[in-house]
């Protein structure tokens, strides 16, 4: 008798878990089934992306170089230091930043990839220049790992 009463208390406890689980919110669908967790991380990142690019973009408008520093990664910090105010730094003082929007996020080979148009006037003149930022998880944060000139072409409305 006392193998049979360990086999039924075993399948008790097993036909008893699923419902124990679900009870604590694990196993559920109510986001869609397998789906939703996928999603989550990619909408994640791709928050958090526009969240850092567009601190830095505000910073670049104020002149702000200590909030610019903050959002970019440590490895990038000394060559920030070094070029942010020169002539042809994100925060020189010959020019102000009059306009900056975000215009495409996506996945990139190095994290996630962020363009951008700054529009800048230096005395009477206006120029308009596409930046591409590169985002990634550093930790249990996001920050703005590279910035290069250019960008992506802003997807059409509706594509994934």
């Amino acid at each position: 008798m006392g193998p049979r009463h360990r086999t039924a208390g075993g399948v008790a406890v097993l036909a008893l878990l699923p419902l124990t689980l679900l009870g604590c919110g694990i196993g559920g669908d109510d986001e869609g089934g397998a789906a939703a967790p996928q999603r989550a991380p990619a909408e994640q990142a791709s928050a958090k992306s526009r969240e850092r690019v567009q601190a830095y973009l505000d910073a670049m408008t104020a002149k702000d170089v200590a909030a610019g520093r903050s959002q970019l990664c440590a490895p990038m910090h000394e060559a920030f230091d070094a070029a942010a105010t020169g002539p042809n730094g994100d925060f020189a003082d010959h020019f102000e930043v009059v306009g900056a929007t975000i215009t495409d996020i996506r996945t990139g080979p190095r994290g996630q990839e962020v363009s951008t148009s700054v529009t800048v006037t230096a005395g009477a003149r206006e120029l308009v220049r596409p930046l591409l930022f590169t985002v990634t998880r550093a930790g249990a944060d996001w920050c703005i790992s590279g910035e290069a000139p250019g960008g992506h072409t802003p997807a059409p409305a509706g594509t994934p």
